[in-house]
């Protein structure tokens, strides 16, 4: 296991008895660097959104609760949030809830002269994920996928 995933896995686990505490699920866990800053980002989310204070009160619990484990060498910033309407889908958990909604794909190759689809979640396995793209499915090897997240519908 790389160190990401370990900070990763170790930060899911202090979550799960705060998250519980306060009537929310973890959607996601990323360790990340971006420029030249750490990230541990803490994603959660609830029936019917998470609100601000949901955030500052998980903050609150988690930072403590990482400051009492100190297994993260690094400096970083810890943010707690929504996932958002245009969710990613990285888990199969995600994909299981998203079944039958409208999602967005992004190849990293372009298959018939074309990097992004857009269709409804038909279906997923540990190799594969199908949308029902117009009248048609269209199913990618999920090693193709760069990514997946909800279709923003405005």
């Amino acid at each position: 296991m790389s160190r990401r995933e370990t900070y990763e896995a170790r930060t899911e686990e202090l979550l799960k008895p705060i998250a519980q505490a306060n009537e929310v699920e973890i959607y996601d866990v990323e360790y990340v660097k971006e420029g030249g800053d750490y990230y541990l980002r803490a994603y959660i989310d609830k029936e019917g959104g998470v609100n601000i204070l949901d955030c500052e009160n998980v903050s609150r619990a988690l930072s403590e609760a990482l400051d009492q484990e100190d297994f993260i060498p690094d400096a970083y910033i810890l943010e707690v949030s929504s996932p958002g309407l245009g969710r990613t889908l990285k888990k199969d958990k995600h994909l299981k809830k998203s079944l039958g909604r409208e999602v967005e794909i992004k190849l990293f190759k372009p298959v018939d002269k074309c990097k992004e689809f857009a269709g409804v979640l038909e279906g997923f396995d540990q190799e594969h994920i199908t949308i029902l793209e117009g009248d048609s499915l269209r199913t990618f090897a999920r090693s193709d996928i760069a990514l997946i997240r909800l279709a923003l519908d405005f």
